[in-house]
């Protein structure tokens, strides 16, 4: 096909199966991301006929994690992260530590797989989809309670978390990895200095968004405030989310999804917070199909024929252990367990820091291509099973209330 139309090709075939059966999902009362999640299977490598370029559709599933971000922040103060740094925080590295230790005992001592193999596996089993969990909580109205705010503080900081790790990965791979024959002559400190130098930049741009933003972006909306031309409040929403998080990713090594969080932090605090949600929501919903659509091309039916058990063993990990896992933090960190359960679920999945950790390990040779395979499978199943478990907790705790009231 002509390069010059695949992008008019990838957007009427992906929006074109996305809208079929999203219908479909939604006549057999099926959440709608399922049927987004088939479109993307159907126009993947993996079936016969028209196959959507891949790379393209990742760029345009990424501009729909920046504008959902962006959404996110928009809901969300910075009074509130530093409110939730005493929960969100020690659940958050808890949670990592503890899924990514039960993934490393069965990948290491079952699967073979070497040490920092089943490692880099944990750490892509442990991390949330930012764009499952946000349209989980719109669409039970749950984005502004304490549950999303604490939800979206515990993705913050997972995201912190995994863009340490992706800084850092480089170096340990060069210093303590690779074959001492391969190495290059030079010490730690000079094998340490990209990786302290990508640390000082991300502590920059905080920095600079907490103290320049709060005082610029403000000011640049109210001038276009005053145009009162709604076409060009709405380029400026646009243009604030994906210019900053695409600077912040070029210049400050700091992922787009979490540059773009930061703006919407900022514009929070403007009086143009409501206006500049309304305005953003329907371009946040149309590229946040695409996200749902670049995840199902990635789906390879022939990993559960020929690994039956791992797959098994992965979405356990992924839906079961991590909901239980999570719940019970919530519990013991004095939140009910009515709110633990619904945050559990929501983040009982894996997504987009899941797939760029996923793909390093296989650049540097620290994870297979089958534990690639497993890790795009764990998210297809797990984001597809995402819906089912907010059903099922609700008649889970009706049971639960009315145990509770029997013995108490």
């Amino acid at each position: 096909m002509d390069h010059s139309v695949n992008l008019i090709a990838l957007l009427a075939t992906g929006f074109g199966l996305a809208l079929f059966f999203g219908y479909l999902a939604n006549y057999f009362k099926i959440p709608t991301l399922v049927g987004y999640l088939f479109a993307g299977f159907f126009i993947g490598p993996f079936t016969p006929g028209y196959v959507g370029d891949q790379q393209l559709a990742n760029q345009l599933a990424e501009i729909g994690v920046v504008l959902l971000m962006f959404g996110v922040g928009l809901h969300f103060s910075l009074d509130d992260l530093d409110r939730l740094k005493k929960t969100a925080i020690p659940t958050a590295i808890l949670n990592i530590f503890i899924i990514t230790l039960i993934t490393v005992v069965i990948s290491v001592y079952f699967w073979g797989y070497s040490l920092m193999g089943g490692v880099i596996l944990g750490l892509c089993l442990s991390v949330s989809s930012t764009v499952v969990l946000v349209r989980a909580l719109e669409k039970r109205d749950l984005l502004a309670t304490d549950v999303g705010k604490f939800s979206i503080g515990r993705l913050v900081v997972e995201d912190i978390i995994m863009i340490l790790v992706l800084v850092f990965l480089p170096v340990i791979f060069q210093v303590f990895i690779k074959p001492q024959s391969e190495l290059i002559e030079q010490t730690t400190i000079e094998s340490l200095t990209p990786a302290l130098l990508a640390t000082l930049k991300i502590i920059i741009f905080v920095l600079l968004m907490f103290f320049l933003g709060r005082k610029i972006l403000p000011k640049i909306l109210k001038a276009i405030v005053k145009t009162e031309s709604r076409e060009l409040f709405t380029l400026a929403i646009v243009s604030a989310a994906v210019s900053i998080s695409f600077f912040s990713a070029k210049f400050f090594e700091v992922s787009m999804a979490l540059g773009a969080f930061f703006a919407g932090t900022i514009f929070k605090e403007t009086e143009y917070s409501k206006r500049a949600e309304l305005d953003s929501l329907p371009l946040r919903d149309l590229f946040s199909v695409l996200f749902f659509v670049s995840i199902g091309m990635l789906f390879n039916p022939l990993i559960i024929i020929l690994y039956p058990y791992k797959v098994l063993i992965i979405a356990i990990i992924i839906v079961a252990v991590k909901l239980f896992a999570t719940t019970v933090l919530c519990v013991l960190f004095k939140y009910p367990f009515k709110t633990a359960l619904v945050i559990g679920c929501g983040l009982a999945q894996i997504g987009e820091f899941s797939f760029i950790l996923a793909s390093m390990g296989l650049q540097f040779k620290l994870i297979s291509k089958n534990a690639y395979n497993l890790i795009l499978v764990g998210a297809f199943i797990s984001i597809a099973l995402n819906p089912t478990l907010f059903k099922l907790s609700r008649p889970f705790l009706e049971w639960y209330e009315r145990k509770r009231r029997y013995f108490y």
